[in-house]
């Protein structure tokens, strides 16, 4: 099990407007845009994705995200593979991501 602290910080939308932002929002992103012939099959992929958006709810409420270690790894794997290097230039971006990297398996 893995427990990551959610941080906030704030960033511009498209339309110029102020908003907060978090490794959630991250998170999502990748997944979400994850190209759909990558993306796993099967009724255990399809629980996987219930089990992270229900701990992405979860952690909206609580500040703290708590992933299973195979849903931890599946996030990883998704970070290592397909995050923008272009997001990097984000100093806050970078933090959230660093800090879910280095969260320590309990």
């Amino acid at each position: 099990m893995r427990k990551i602290a959610i941080e906030s910080w704030k960033a511009i939308d498209i339309d110029g407007k102020d908003m907060e932002e978090c490794v959630l929002d991250i998170l999502a992103a990748l997944v979400n845009n994850k190209d759909p012939k990558e993306m796993p099959k099967g009724l255990d992929n399809f629980r996987l994705m219930n089990r992270l958006m229900t701990s992405f709810d979860k952690a909206k409420v609580s500040k703290e995200l708590i992933l299973e270690e195979s849903d931890y790894t599946f996030l990883k794997n998704a970070i290592d593979t397909d995050i923008p290097s272009a997001w990097g230039v984000n100093p806050s971006v970078l933090k959230a991501v660093e800090d879910f990297l280095n969260a320590k398996q309990e």
